[in-house]
């Protein structure tokens, strides 16, 4: 039988193009390191947790508001149109912790979020329409909403 390959314990050997997370010490604190940043995610501590960051799902929505804001801008942008501001917020349902009790036996995880959209500027009722439509383009959004498979290499 082989022997396990020997990961380094250190954040900067992530390779390239591979976002990696390290957890250790019998807590659920992680550490997240992508692109040369590094970010502690934790869950609450009523469930067990240390509450020193967001939770993995905060992380997965957070995602999608930043991409949606940042899907705004650019396209603002590219019109020419007076965007100052655009905020995005995003709530979900469900609990990290509730499904990993209940992984191995169902289905889990965020079934349903909701949108507020915030446009701040001086914009007219059209831009304000079409910045809506576009909020709907977010490519990390429609990444989840067409399936995303992970696989072992």
């Amino acid at each position: 039988m082989s022997s396990p390959t020997a990961v380094s314990s250190s954040p900067a050997a992530a390779r390239p193009g591979w976002i990696t997370a390290r957890t250790g010490g019998g807590s659920f604190r992680t550490l997240l390191s992508a692109s040369g940043h590094d970010l502690v995610l934790d869950e609450p501590p009523n469930v067990g947790g240390g509450g020193e960051g967001p939770t993995p799902y905060d992380l997965l929505v957070g995602a999608i508001a930043a991409c949606t804001a940042m899907t705004l801008r650019m396209y603002a942008a590219r019109k020419g149109w007076p965007l100052e501001e655009a905020i995005v917020s995003l709530r979900e349902a469900s609990s990290h912790a509730a499904d990993c009790e209940r992984c191995e036996a169902e289905d889990v995880g965020v079934r349903r979020l909701e949108r507020e959209i915030e446009l701040v500027g001086v914009l007219d009722d059209e831009q304000r329409a079409r910045l809506r439509t576009i909020a709907d383009r977010c490519p990390v959004k429609q990444t989840l909403e067409r399936g995303l498979r992970v696989v072992d290499v």
